[in-house]
């Protein structure tokens, strides 16, 4: 066994952030009025959207732009959204924070989740391909989408709805041992001494104190963050599995599996920061709450705050009754390719749908709106002239950084443990060179702390 590989702890996806979540709008001395662009660069969750959401007036207007790397973090994300969307009518406060944060930072979820996440699928499945049944909504646009992403992100909902007896299913917790393998080398052996390390020495000397041990120690053997209710969790979250290629031989191949962080873990997107300083409460040196706890009152508090923000309209009746329903395969559906999955029955070739809350039946939110952008954007929206000056706030995820087309006000990378001092000066240095290269300064009278660094547009610029 090699001696690891530390550099890859954080992974090449990003199924979450490694910052807590900011109301972008009211982040800097003063906060923006009226209507407000935001443009976000691969944040890898809607998190700071559901807190921005969360602190928006009557009369504000806000449009978001999402830009990810890959198709399979644009269906998370939309994923993500979806749950939080549902009105309360159709899923209990409660119950909707638990499946959130179980899809959110679990490798292997409950069966109830599984069928749950598979009628979200159908449903995505359906707003994506185009069809007379689906609606568009506001907060999940993909109208900017090119066709080839579209029918992309149809592939991935389609995988998702797959039974568990599908040929060759992934198992996540196999990919997850795989990656904690390779990361760790001839360190296996002793992995929770390493655990214990990285949690005491590194998550709690950057001020994550109220990350458990037994908790944090928990995800990074097996990837579960969250057991918010007693059950079994063993069936695989297919929103965490990705594609990942590889030089082989010379040969370009592509491996299925867990590709996300395993180190910084998803307990910083929600759970290391609050309002209640009641759940920051220690005894005996100790916290009274863990980083878990802080994450469901957090999010509870974030998509309760969605339902304030509700328009009124009519919804329209949703067959709940029947579970699945089928379409023939032979019949195309406005030009574009067949849904799945597919399944024989009676020797006909069917599509099996499980329905979930119908996008008519989403809540509709006053003044928001969320698109998501193409792949090729980072490239493309300097070259437009309509996005000159169009942004008041562009979001940048340390991942993203390497691309210098854009600048940013915001860069966390204080929670991705693999670097060094040295490495996170450095890093800090080159940020603000890029910055002060395309046109901007330190943000003045802001607030600065380790996590985010801001930048605006000079006046001369």
């Amino acid at each position: 066994m090699s001696a690891g590989r530390p550099s890859e702890g954080a992974g090449c996806v990003n199924w979450w952030g490694f910052s807590p979540a900011r109301d972008l709008i009211s982040a800097g001395p003063v906060r923006h009025e009226g209507e407000v662009n935001v443009l976000l660069i691969g944040s890898g969750d809607p998190r700071h959207v559901l807190k921005t959401l969360s602190g928006l007036r009557d009369e504000d207007i806000l449009n978001v732009w999402l830009f990810e790397n890959s198709m399979e973090v644009v269906a998370r994300q939309m994923l993500l959204l979806y749950m939080a969307l549902t009105p309360q009518e159709r899923m209990g406060l409660n119950e909707k924070t638990e499946l959130f944060l179980e899809v959110f930072g679990n490798s292997v979820i409950r069966s109830q989740t599984a069928e749950t996440l598979k009628r979200a699928a159908s449903q995505l499945l359906l707003h994506v391909s185009d069809i007379p049944e689906s609606d568009a909504h506001p907060c999940l646009n993909v109208s900017l989408l090119k066709f080839k992403e579209r029918d992309e992100l149809a592939g991935i909902f389609k995988s998702w709805m797959r039974r568990s007896s599908s040929a060759a299913p992934v198992s996540i917790s196999k990919a997850w041992d795989y990656r904690v393998r390779q990361h760790l080398g001839t360190r296996y052996d002793s992995k929770k001494g390493c655990f214990d390390w990285d949690l005491t020495m590194k998550l709690h000397e950057k001020g994550c104190s109220v990350i458990n041990k037994h908790q944090y120690v928990r995800w990074r053997e097996c990837g579960l963050a969250f057991e918010l209710r007693e059950g079994v969790y063993q069936i695989s979250n297919p929103s965490l599995l990705s594609s990942r290629v590889f030089n082989q031989r010379g040969d370009r191949v592509a491996l299925r599996g867990y590709w996300g962080d395993i180190v910084s873990s998803p307990y910083l997107a929600f759970g290391i920061e609050t309002q209640d300083k009641s759940l920051l409460k220690t005894q005996n040196g100790q916290h009274m709450k863990t980083a878990q706890d802080i994450s469901f009152a957090n999010v509870q508090e974030l998509v309760q705050s969605l339902s304030r923000r509700q328009e009124c309209h009519e919804t329209r009746p949703s067959s709940t009754e029947e579970e699945h329903t089928t379409l023939e395969h032979s019949v195309p559906v406005n030009g574009r390719r067949s849904l799945g999955p597919v399944e024989r029955v009676n020797g006909l070739a069917t599509m099996c749908f499980f329905w979930g809350v119908s996008f008519a039946d989403l809540m509709r939110l006053k003044g928001v709106s969320v698109n998501f952008l193409p792949l090729d954007s980072l490239q493309k929206l300097p070259e437009k002239e309509k996005y000159a000056h169009f942004y008041h706030i562009i979001h940048f995820s340390a991942s993203q950084m390497q691309r210098r087309s854009l600048s940013t006000p915001f860069c966390p990378l204080r929670y991705i443990l693999d670097l060094t001092k040295e490495q996170e000066a450095a890093f800090a240095e080159r940020v603000s060179g890029l910055c002060l290269e395309a046109g901007f300064q330190p943000l003045s009278g802001a607030k600065t702390d380790d996590i985010h660094a801001l930048f605006q547009a000079r006046q001369d610029k």
